[in-house]
């Protein structure tokens, strides 16, 4: 039985805020990861106030600082 291959992306703000995730998905996709999630950074327009759900894309890995 073969082992599902997964690839670790970072899932990083549409707001501006800089704040990111980090997740999972098959490395044989042909679309990249989107994702409706909470950024604590945000502000929310109608309140004012920080916090709100906003969209996160996939953004490239940076490289690993391996020695």
């Amino acid at each position: 039985m073969a082992k599902a291959t997964y690839v670790k992306v970072r899932l990083e703000s549409e707001a501006g805020t800089g704040y990111r995730y980090y997740a999972k998905r098959s490395a044989r996709a042909e679309y990249k990861l989107q994702k409706k999630k909470y950024d604590p950074w945000a502000l929310n327009p109608e309140t004012g106030k920080k916090g709100m759900h906003v969209m996160f894309v996939e953004k490239k890995m940076p490289p690993s600082k391996k020695q």
